[in-house]
């Protein structure tokens, strides 16, 4: 079906920076690029308003003859190093913030080759992937534990993409485009899976912290009167408060009341199975782990002291 020019212009318009156009006429690796970098970063989709002719004439060639080539080897473009070195440090800064618990040695530079393929494969140019990979894990092995390590592996990974530069073989039957919209989709998944998790559980951690401020604020408040009355139980001018009404941070005194504690902290009523108190300090344990808690890390560690605390009053206490 013979591509329209008006059409390719109303749909780089309307989606450009989602590389509609690009997919339009067949060009998914760069649609793909287009969809994971909102249109190489606005720039790249702007300079597409002047290659729209050109692209729809090589989409309308049957024949292939504009594809027909004088050498074996594609000229060596600048810009399209400049792009490899840049989606490079781009996919690799993605895969840090994405997966902060895989090796940086193994998530970033693998990230860093994706990257620096997909822009060697833009148009009708391709290159050699192991090339690429190698290169990126190699230098990232050399660099591992530096501040700029992305930009050293993205440079190689890139001058290895342009050694082994070459054409397209021409397709002479384009996939359909319900099976070239699923490729695309799972790639975008993907890419973007593992940002929306950490932008999920960064904003867990934010609405934790902001639910946990009342509490704060009325701690503070209290803490004059608080700390007036300890001082007058030190003095022997008042009683000890009853058990039960202990505040944060004071663990009380006798063996009644530091099991009504202990209980407390672990949201049991007194008296409770042993099944019972391992099952909630389990439980407790994983909510409040510092490792878990990097917003709150200070209430984290207190309430993790806590429980810690008043596990072994119980355990201890029927051993």
């Amino acid at each position: 079906m013979a591509k329209r020019l008006l059409v390719a212009y109303g749909l780089w318009v309307l989606g450009g920076p989602l590389g509609l156009h690009h997919l339009y006429l067949g060009r998914d690796s760069h649609a793909l690029l287009w969809m994971l970098t909102l249109g190489g970063f606005g720039g790249g989709w702007l300079c597409d308003l002047w290659h729209l002719p050109g692209w729809v004439a090589d989409a309308n060639d049957a024949n292939g003859s504009r594809r027909e080539h004088s050498g074996t080897v594609p000229a060596l473009s600048p810009l399209r190093l400049a792009g490899q070195v840049v989606v490079g440090v781009y996919f690799g800064l993605v895969a840090a913030l994405g997966f902060p618990w895989v090796p940086a040695v193994l998530a970033q530079p693998l990230a860093v080759g994706l990257g620096v393929l997909l822009v060697s494969s833009v148009g009708n140019q391709t290159t050699e992937a192991p090339g690429i990979l190698a290169a990126a894990f190699l230098t990232s092995f050399l660099f591992q534990d530096r501040l700029l390590v992305l930009l050293p592996t993205s440079l190689a990974a890139s001058i290895a993409a342009q050694r082994h530069r070459r054409y397209k073989p021409r397709r002479a039957l384009q996939p359909r485009l319900a099976a070239r919209l699923y490729h695309l989709g799972l790639a975008w998944l993907a890419f973007s899976a593992p940002l929306a998790c950490r932008g999920l559980s960064g904003a867990a951690g934010v609405l934790g912290t902001l639910l946990a401020l009342p509490r704060a604020a009325t701690q503070l408040l209290l803490l004059p009167l608080r700390v007036g009355w300890h001082l007058a139980e030190m003095l022997g001018l008042v009683g000890s408060s009853p058990a039960g009404e202990h505040p944060t941070g004071f663990k009380p005194s006798s063996s009644s009341e530091r099991h009504q504690w202990a209980y407390e902290v672990l949201g049991l009523p007194a008296g409770s199975s042993a099944e019972d108190v391992h099952r909630s300090y389990r439980e407790l344990v994983k909510v409040w782990h510092p490792d878990h808690n990097r917003q709150r890390a200070e209430e984290a560690e207190r309430r993790f002291i806590e429980l810690q605390e008043a596990y072994e009053e119980l355990v201890g206490a029927r051993r």
